[in-house]
């Protein structure tokens, strides 16, 4: 509570800042990687953004990335399972973004033998990923992209498959990609300054290569389905990622807690204010959220 009421609350106010406009870029980001589909408002695709921050705050097991396709493809008339695989597609740029942070951070801190183990885990497994995606994207563009009629590449693929391929190939040749990749890499920056902030105002001496370390842990950690807001786990990684540089304990618990309350706040308010101004309500939501899986079933069938 002492280091809580001696926090520099200017750089409270500015990681707030920082990192609700990491949210409005993957809002952006989010609609120009579905411009190939039809023409998406960005205020919609970030409402839809927060909506789904606000689901994850509130129900466990992270609901809010369904939630926020659902209700992007309902406002702006496109098919579910193409919104949901353009979420697949930020997915797969998330993790190309944060191993290569990861590495570049590992040439320059000195890291725990068992963090550049999972460094280079994940380097594998997003080189594996994207030279899978690669190989799709040019198999199509041979196949289809000639102006070819789509049913000469349907003979190796079920009909499902391959509409979900094509809409991959799209998204991944259109010139808008281009731009959404650009974008994706504001997301993070935008996130870790807001951690950063955090740091400062709590009086850690640590640098802004630390902050890179520590939110990558912590988004590592929490990227499975866990408690409503992550809560729980979110302080634990970050103590985590603390440790590396040695931050006392009971120093890194506490700055686990006020950073979480401190970042979250406000994504939550703005949730809360998206949901309302979607003309939905919290009991509207819990029902969306309950059906969504037979939902997500009824549109691939």
């Amino acid at each position: 509570m002492h280091d809580i009421a001696r926090a520099d609350y200017k750089w409270v106010v500015l990681g707030m800042a920082f990192d609700v406009v990491s949210y409005g870029v993957q809002g952006l980001r989010w609609k120009l990687l579905l411009n190939p589909f039809g023409k998406v408002k960005t205020t919609h695709a970030i409402r839809a953004v927060y909506a789904g921050l606000f689901a994850n705050a509130i129900f466990p097991l992270r609901p809010g990335e369904l939630l926020r396709s659902y209700a992007l493809a309902d406002s702006d008339d496109i098919s579910l399972g193409k919104v949901l695989g353009s979420v697949g597609v930020e997915r797969l740029i998330d993790l190309v973004i944060a191993t290569a942070s990861l590495a570049v951070v590992s040439l320059v801190v000195d890291l725990p033998r068992k963090f550049k183990k999972i460094t280079d885990t994940l380097g594998i497994v997003a080189l594996v990923l994207l030279s899978i995606v690669v190989i799709l994207i040019f198999y199509l563009e041979l196949k289809i992209g000639k102006n070819q009629e789509p049913d000469t590449a349907t003979r190796r693929f079920t009909g499902k498959t391959m509409a979900a391929l094509i809409a991959l190939h799209a998204m991944g040749t259109a010139p808008s990609f281009y731009s959404a990749v650009l974008t994706s890499l504001l997301m993070p920056f935008c996130q870790v300054a807001g951690l950063w902030c955090m740091m400062k105002s709590y009086a850690l001496p640590l640098p802004f290569l630390a902050a890179v370390v520590v939110l990558l842990v912590i988004n590592l950690g929490v990227s499975l389905p866990n408690a409503p807001a992550n809560i729980g786990s979110y302080q634990f990684f970050c103590v985590l990622g603390l440790n590396v540089f040695q931050v006392e304990k009971n120093t890194a618990a506490g700055f686990s807690f006020f950073a979480f309350f401190a970042l979250t706040f406000p994504t939550v308010l703005l949730g809360f204010v998206a949901l309302v101004r979607g003309g939905m309500s919290l009991r509207s939501m819990r029902e969306q959220v309950s059906h969504l899986p037979s939902k997500v079933s009824s549109e691939n069938t």
